[in-house]
């Protein structure tokens, strides 16, 4: 299979000032207590601490030790399978014992005695919850499995993403199927949990390397009055037993009153978890997550191009990427496709409302163009478009995207390939 280059050429766009709505006034407000400086990302070097930083990682290491000492002869916390996390002996000269600890450390500002404390109750909480033997459950949510909460693909810098969606819940005979009773309530929070382990076995937990995932957090439908009790349980079980897992905490598709859930979920959360959140408002989902995972690894029905019938043992094919201005006309151009060759391609724009064809036009001189999509309007909700063509004379696809009528500047990506057939075939 073969793939020739693809050029995009846009017309020049008219002015068009945008103007602020009453909605969007509330949108602006209902986020602004989040626009903080992004955190900072540990390397969980020991080399780059300050020295004050590596005297607490001693400290703390001569304290667990001593800990493990004194509790020798107690049958829960002399065994030395007590003080393993996440497959890492805290108490071994290995490497990531150091990357563990000093998660401890920084979640609670490098203070010696407060790490320790955390530690403990998270190493009590692992043994009574029986955290380490997840994995290998079946815990009977295959209704749920990969909608709710999934991991799927990795962000720019490689970390592994775990998508998160409530709107299932919206749905009253669902949501009293999975939280009508305490014993169900506690096999989701089981469930949620094992989602989040298996999210951390794909770490590195090394210096320098990958040591945190992104969480992405799709609010629509999500009933808030409902899932209240069971995000609070949720929010505080993960911030007490799994510091600086997460990298990022991305929200998308954030209603107006999304001010209203900060209220809720704020007491529960410390201000460095709230550093790493990042808000993107409905109609914006897709100019959020482009500039922090790429387009093939972002799901289609958030302006990516990944399907979930896609194979995940290999790295997706790359997609080219492209901004498409308010006013502008884009045009994608598949060139050098030969006679009887068959061209796939795919395309998403996040927010589509715009209009797109597809025609393929010949390099004979006399041969017409010929119409593979009609030109239509694509609805702000439609996935990814996936489509082929196979023709009998060599020339190019041309792919329009028509932006003219929006003032919104929207990003989007595609993707083609281009294989030789033995057979006429139009799709």
């Amino acid at each position: 299979m073969a793939t020739t280059p693809a050029t995009a050429t846009a017309a020049a766009p008219s002015p068009i000032v945008a103007k602020n709505t009453f909605i969007t006034t509330l949108l602006d407000a209902a986020v602004t207590p989040f626009r903080t400086p992004s955190f900072h990302q540990d390397t969980y070097r020991v080399s780059t601490l300050k020295p004050s930083d590596q005297r607490s990682l001693t400290d703390l290491k001569s304290k667990l030790a001593a800990l493990f000492d004194g509790s020798r002869d107690d049958d829960a916390d002399g065994d030395p399978s007590f003080f393993t996390i996440w497959g890492v002996p805290l108490l071994s000269s290995d490497e990531r014992s150091d990357v563990v600890l000093l998660k401890f450390l920084r979640a609670r500002d490098f203070k010696v005695a407060d790490a320790l404390q955390m530690l403990q109750s998270c190493l009590t909480w692992r043994k009574e919850f029986g955290a380490e033997s997840l994995l290998t459950e079946n815990l009977g949510f295959k209704e749920i499995e990969g909608v709710v909460a999934k991991m799927s693909g990795v962000d720019r810098e490689g970390h592994p993403v775990c998508y998160n969606a409530y709107g299932v819940f919206k749905d009253k005979e669902m949501y009293e199927k999975v939280f009508g009773d305490d014993e169900k309530l506690k096999q989701f929070l089981r469930w949620r949990v094992q989602v989040l382990e298996r999210g951390i076995q794909m770490l590195d937990l090394r210096p320098g390397g990958v040591n945190s995932i992104i969480q992405v957090t799709d609010l629509k439908d999500m009933p808030k009055r409902e899932l209240r009790v069971v995000s609070n349980q949720i929010l505080s079980l993960f911030q007490d037993n799994y510091p600086e897992m997460v990298a990022r905490k991305i929200f998308v598709n954030v209603p107006w009153y999304f001010s209203v859930l900060y209220s809720v979920f704020s007491p529960f959360l410390t201000q460095r978890t709230k550093s790493k959140f990042v808000i993107a408002k409905e109609g914006h989902t897709a100019d959020i997550l482009y500039k922090y995972i790429k387009p093939e690894d972002i799901p289609v029905q958030y302006g990516g191009l990944s399907r979930p019938s896609d194979p995940h043992t290999a790295p997706a094919k790359p997609a080219s990427e492209f901004i498409l201005k308010g006013g502008e006309k884009l045009i994608i151009e598949i060139e050098g496709i030969e006679a009887c060759a068959s061209v796939t391609w795919e395309i998403a724009v996040g927010g589509w409302d715009l209009e797109y064809n597809t025609e393929f036009t010949p390099y004979a001189k006399g041969s017409y163009a010929v119409a593979v999509e009609k030109p239509r309007q694509v609805s702000s909700d439609e996935e990814a478009i996936h489509n082929s063509y196979t023709t009998n004379e060599s020339g190019k696809l041309v792919l329009t995207l028509d932006n003219s009528a929006s003032k919104r500047k929207k990003v989007g990506a595609y993707r083609y390939s281009i294989s030789k057939g033995s057979a006429l075939a139009y799709k």
